[in-house]
């Protein structure tokens, strides 16, 4: 403990006499979110200085830390909230650069605020955030003591508090496990079965643990326990959602047994008491374990639970089952920019004589573990007769996870982008053109198995990976495979094929499967230098049901941002969800999954979802679609300081769609942005609309469809449309392109418009100067300059020439001569000319 010196003391009682008598104020003082609540810390000076002491609303106490840098206080506010301003008051020991940080769960941390050069006294900050917790984290002191803080305020506004702690014990006859028993007669369901003369005890060793199953999430206020003669002397209470992820409400030292209560503040269904030193020589026994739950507020969102009404779940023996999938075509084959959302989920079994014909928004899939679980005797339809023949309007629908034996032995499947063909074994042909082979452009296969041929015939550009397939004959522009048995070898010189043995890196799309009859998600393992299907061996892990929010019509995002702050993860079932407030993914290892083309729209300009700089995170099978009102970026990765390596375990984007304006006015100045390093963008089709309602060069601006600053990030089925500015703009380091299909923005007014730095036309794909190493293959670029045909493009594509940049199997076409390029490749590569479509092509550059 240090003393002040007498003339600060001196200084003081000064001030205070001349302070001016005080009078009622008009309105009473606002009472901080944080007064009262539970705080801790990294450290404190001594017994005296405790963290409780900066929440306790009396600013004649103060916690106080060890001296050094790295320390902080934190605060549990009981409940997710708005947080919109923080007010510190600083005792002499001050901070002179700290963070203000929220965070959802306790153990991720999101930077609300980084203050440098702090003076000390009182520092007001207005933030903007959401989420459980607030923490001051030091950075640099301002003298050679800690950091001492008289009071450390949150202000802002509650989604639910808890306002009491019930004598219910919620732990009683529920589920218990241990890490072990001392013999058969102290299991662990001992310490729940409200007799205090039955007990648990463990093995005579460190660490151990006695787990209780609450059977549903619970807001937590209280746990006591009871101990036999062997009791822990150090521990911690701990919580989870899943059983494995644990946020700690209470670390015990120095504890002398007995009947101890223990005030907790936070939300699971899990509750684990974790010894981790023994106060005897034995193990570690309870009498009985309690835990008590809140009685009021806002409750805490469950797991699991029913899939909602647009989710038709069928199996071989359910009546009029092709008049279901007739139904829901009638109602999906021309509703391009309807509200209509749908998923067919087919448990494992054999289907016979079954045509499932797809239209918009409408997915199928396998409920097997594996594709061959789920055979279907007939075929799965994808046709254009709804456009008179032309498929290139054939968007967002997808295949996934069964086999396929088609009537005439050839399936048809003529798409065009955001339709995903993934885990489908076809026992026989494949056919990607529509009747009578009229225009198309697509497509995405993965993780396939194909017998016969694939005939692409019409389709302008395809990229396949991790598949085998019997044979591929033809194709137009631009054919890209990578990892795939059977693909044609390069031919690009001559013809439309780039082939690559293996991928780079690969990790499966995530997908709802039965086990028995119950539902889980599986994530699949990340591949290196992958060739061929990953099943059946399928790598991976199994998450249950009820370790996701099932988001249905009608949730709001508050909600599914409780829900994720508590460590769920999200199942977006079939259906469009208004979003009031960025979706805040902070948790490592997350996996939100959307089915049936699930749509989120951000309201009144916000970001749709903001994903933080950490380990893991799947996001795959959703659309977003940009509000009337301009967002920033409608999906941002990473924070914009990200640095962390993810190479062990990568975050994923996989059939995650973008699209601005078509369905109504969007505006969006960013629609990905990508700062977490190692990400795989594992196919995407990020579109401003050239057709729908809604759109116009201004009426739809939205500048930039693919930002990368993340350093090694993979991007393998990449398709990017119609952007007022650069279509991708690459400014991080190691990036890496497999297939890259992208239009330039039909409705430029005119040349002066898209004219930047001396050059006409923004590049359709650009590394930054600063870039040094960097390599793609496979990619193309085509104008229809519809508003002024006379626009000459300056190039499709523009990157620094450095020895570490490698471009590979390039080309650029002028649609039927609306507009045209001039180069390829900065100033390389033949122009285009005339109306004939025939590309110009770039092998290798530089």
């Amino acid at each position: 403990m240090r003393l002040r010196s007498l003339g600060a003391v001196l200084a003081a009682t000064a001030a205070l006499l001349a302070l001016p008598a005080t009078h009622p104020s008009a309105t009473a003082a606002e009472t901080p979110l944080s007064q009262g609540k539970t705080a801790t810390a990294s450290s404190e000076e001594n017994g005296g200085t405790a963290a409780a002491k900066a929440v306790d609303g009396d600013t004649g106490t103060r916690w106080s830390s060890a001296a050094g840098d790295d320390q902080w206080v934190r605060v549990d506010l009981g409940g997710t909230a708005t947080v919109t301003r923080v007010v510190l008051n600083w005792e002499a020991a001050y901070g002179k650069d700290y963070k203000i940080q929220v965070s959802g769960d306790g153990s991720t941390w999101t930077d609300l605020k980084s203050v440098t050069g702090s003076d000390g006294g009182t520092d007001t900050l207005d933030v903007s955030g959401r989420g459980r917790y607030v923490r001051m984290l030091g950075v640099h002191r301002a003298t050679a003591y800690g950091y001492s803080l008289w009071e450390f305020q949150v202000f802002g506004t509650a989604d639910g508090a808890q306002a009491g702690c019930g004598t219910a014990n919620a732990a009683q006859g529920k589920a218990a496990t241990a890490s072990s028993t001392e013999n058969a007669g102290t299991p662990a369901s001992a310490a729940v079965d409200g007799d205090t003369g039955t007990r648990w005890s463990s093995q005579a060793a460190d660490p151990q643990w006695l787990r209780i199953d609450l059977g549903s999430v619970q807001d937590l206020c209280k746990v006591d326990l009871n101990w036999e003669a062997a009791y822990g002397k150090d521990f911690q209470i701990q919580a989870s959602s899943d059983g494995q992820s644990w946020n700690t409400l209470k670390s015990v030292t120095g504890a002398t047994g007995g009947t101890a209560s223990y005030d907790v503040s936070g939300s699971g269904r899990y509750v684990r008491i974790y010894g981790t030193a023994r106060g005897t020589g034995y193990g570690y026994s309870l009498w009985e374990v309690a835990v008590h739950t809140g009685t009021t507020g806002v409750p805490p969102v469950q797991g699991g639970g029913d899939l909602g009404p647009n989710v038709i779940v069928v199996d071989p023996s359910t009546p009029g089952l092709q008049q279901k999938f007739d139904d829901v075509f009638a109602k999906q084959e021309s509703a391009q920019f309807g509200t209509g959302r749908y998923q067919f989920l087919l448990k494992p079994g054999t289907y016979n004589n079954i045509n499932a014909q797809l239209g918009f928004y409408t997915s199928i899939s396998g409920l097997g573990l594996n594709p061959d679980d789920t055979q279907i005797n007939g075929d799965i339809t994808v046709d254009a007769g709804w456009f008179n023949g032309n498929a290139t309007q054939n968007f967002w629908r997808s295949a996934e996870n069964l086999a396929l034996k088609p009537v005439s032995g050839t399936d048809r499947w003529a798409v065009a982008q955001a339709a995903p063909f993934r885990r489908i074994h076809v026992q026989g042909g494949l056919n990607l053109a529509p009747n009578g082979y009229g225009w198309a452009s697509g497509g995405y296969i993965a993780d396939s198995k194909i017998d016969g041929t694939v005939g692409p015939y019409s389709q302008q550009q395809w990229y396949t990976r991790d598949s085998s397939v019997g044979g591929w004959t033809n194709g137009v522009w631009n054919m890209t495979f990578t990892g795939v048995q059977g693909a044609p070898a390069t031919n690009f010189d001559s013809g439309p094929y780039t082939t690559l043995d293996t991928t780079p890196v690969s990790r499966e799309k995530p997908f709802l499967y039965l086990d028995g009859s119950a539902y889980k998600v599986f994530v699949p393992a990340k591949r290196t230098n992958a060739r061929g299907v990953s099943w059946p061996a399928n790598a991976g892990t199994s998450l249950p049901l009820d370790q996701f929010y099932v988001v249905k019509p009608g949730a709001t995002a508050a909600t599914i941002n409780q829900a994720l702050a508590q460590g769920l993860n999200l199942l977006f079932t079939p259906g469009v969800y208004h979003l009031d407030q960025t979706i805040d993914v902070t948790r490592p290892n997350t996996v939100v999954l959307g089915l049936g083309l699930a749509t989120l729209v951000p309201d009144n300009g916000v970001d749709a979802m903001h994903v933080a700089d950490v380990d893991g995170v799947r996001l795959a099978g959703f659309l977003i679609d940009a509000g009337p009102v301009n967002s920033d970026t409608l999906l941002r990765i990473g924070t914009p300081d990200a640095s962390a390596d993810h190479s062990a375990n990568p975050t994923t984007m996989q059939d995650v769609f973008i699209r601005v304006g078509g369905a109504g006015p969007g505006l969006a100045t960013n629609s990905v942005v990508v700062n977490s390093d190692d990400v795989i963008i594992d196919h995407t089709w990020l579109w401003r609309a050239d057709h729908g309602s809604g759109v116009g060069w201004d009426t739809n601006r939205a500048d930039y469809g693919l930002r990368v600053n993340g350093d090694d990030v993979l991007a393998t089925g990449l398709f990017v449309e119609h952007f007022n500015k650069y279509d991708v703009y690459w400014n991080g380091e190691r990036g890496r392109t497999i297939f890259f299909q992208n239009e330039k923005a039909y409705d430029a007014p005119n040349a002066a418009a898209i004219t930047h730095d001396g050059i006409t036309g923004y590049a359709a794909y650009k590394v930054a100067d600063s870039v040094t190493t960097h390599e793609a293959w496979g990619l193309g670029s085509y104008c229809n300059y519809t508003a002024d045909p006379s626009i000459v493009q300056a190039h499709g594509f523009q990157v620094p020439v450095k020895s570490g940049i490698k471009m590979h199997d390039l080309l650029v076409i002028s649609l039927g001569g609306k507009g045209q390029y001039a180069h390829v490749v900065n100033s390389t590569g033949a122009p285009t000319s005339g109306t004939d479509t025939v590309p110009s092509k770039v092998t290798s550059f530089p």
